[in-house]
């Protein structure tokens, strides 16, 4: 049997390596790329004056229990974090229209959920009633409040105390920065309770100085699941986030964390 030309042959060999050379080289350029393509930035807010321990903005770079996490879990699944402060009333808006990806939030403090995607919950939030030392100030109900004067974060939304704001029967007192509720109420007698989720709560009182000065009653008035609300756009972000978080529940990293702000 007569074989190819040996020019045959050898263009054929030539073409054959050529092909397998490109291959090799594309293989390892899309491997590289793929590697060296920058993490996906994820613009979480923080709000213009934090709202520790979960969010703590008085220092160089963000810190508290909820930027901690997010940044680790973020890291762990291809993001960097960048810090941005919205104002908290257009939180909502701005987030809808995609000027930022993200905020700490409980589903239950949101107007209109439904516009929105959350993680599951990274922590539980109670809100509670914080009364100056001494005060013989109960709550069991709403009706418990009826005449009184109740300090409450600027445009925070309380469904089982709205109604009776909205009639008259709660006067409410709205200050802009929480820090500045617990100094409102020391030097006013007309208030008679601040509504503060708990963490918040003994965080501003031991900075403040005023631990010794006020008390939470034992009854809450939420509790609920503190988590991040997305806008919709980066809902494939949800699955690998609570994947992580369920991780760092099991392996001790998330209690560590917390241990950081008690």
């Amino acid at each position: 049997m007569t074989g190819l030309p040996a020019s045959l042959r050898f263009s054929s060999a030539h073409y054959t390596l050529t092909f397998l050379a490109i291959f090799v080289l594309a293989s390892l350029f899309s491997a590289m790329t793929f590697a060296d393509e920058p993490p996906q930035t994820f613009r979480l807010n923080v709000s213009p004056n934090g709202y520790p321990p979960y969010l703590i903005v008085d220092q160089a770079a963000p810190s508290g229990i909820m930027w901690d996490v997010f940044s680790l879990i973020a890291g762990r699944i291809g993001y960097t974090v960048e810090a941005v402060k919205i104002p908290r009333k257009r939180v909502d808006e701005l987030l809808f229209e995609g000027y930022f990806d993200g905020t700490p939030r409980a589903v239950e403090w949101t107007k209109h959920p439904e516009d929105f995607v959350f993680t599951a919950p990274i922590v539980t939030v109670e809100e509670v009633f914080f009364v100056p030392r001494g005060s013989d100030l109960t709550y069991d109900q709403p009706e418990d409040l009826f005449g009184k004067t109740i300090v409450t974060p600027l445009g925070y939304y309380y469904p089982v105390l709205q109604p009776h704001f909205e009639s008259g029967a709660i006067k409410r007192f709205e200050v802009p920065r929480d820090r500045d509720m617990f100094t409102f109420a020391r030097h006013n007698e007309r208030f008679d309770a601040i509504v503060a989720e708990r963490r918040l709560g003994q965080w501003l009182l031991r900075n403040l100085g005023l631990r010794d000065e006020f008390v939470s009653l034992p009854k809450n008035l939420t509790h609920f699941g503190y988590r991040i609300m997305v806008r919709k756009e980066f809902a494939d972000f949800i699955e690998p986030f609570n994947k992580e978080l369920r991780h760092i529940q099991e392996n001790g990293e998330l209690d560590a964390i917390l241990a950081n702000y008690r």
